[in-house]
């Protein structure tokens, strides 16, 4: 009988992307998981906020998991506190993103599931917000970047 084997490694992709101030590193990519999860390290300093715009995902859910600091998620226009060994399940299609309002930087850990999005779609969204240089990144190109990769900028908040 034949047996199948599996390149199992801890961390097998253990990228660390900048994308502005925020940094993700990837633990586990769909190409490490046959794509059933994808899952990230997040990296925000005090007083930093998603650098993209809210947007929503029709493909995947995103669970957060809180392993340093409070991050504020706002979650189709209600605001939930993510804090050390709490956890968040952001449904398909709601609307998201979130602030470190807190004294401390934050880190936690993202989970997509199915692994719809990886590493390629942080980096192009990375050379985006980082040619900005601190100023409001090129809206139309994070959009066409997002929607690429099959996330769905919300309209801009009046």
């Amino acid at each position: 009988m034949a047996h199948n084997t599996f390149d199992v490694n801890i961390n097998p992709s253990d990228e660390t992307i900048r994308v502005g101030l925020l940094t993700v590193r990837f633990l586990i990519t769909g190409d490490n998981s046959s794509g059933s999860v994808a899952a990230f390290e997040l990296a925000v300093p005090c007083a930093q906020r998603l650098p993209a715009p809210a947007h929503s995902h029709d493909h995947y859910e995103e669970t957060i998991y809180g392993i340093d600091g409070v991050l504020t998620w706002t979650v189709d226009g209600k605001q939930i506190e993510v804090g050390p060994g709490q956890a968040l399940c952001i449904p398909r299609g709601a609307v998201h993103r979130f602030d470190n309002n807190g004294t401390q930087p934050v880190k936690a850990l993202c989970v997509i599931t199915p692994a719809a999005i990886g590493p390629r779609y942080f980096r192009e969204s990375a050379e985006v917000i980082n040619a900005a240089a601190g100023g409001p990144p090129d809206r139309v190109m994070l959009g066409e970047i997002m929607r690429r990769h099959g996330l769905t900028p919300a309209p801009p908040q009046a």
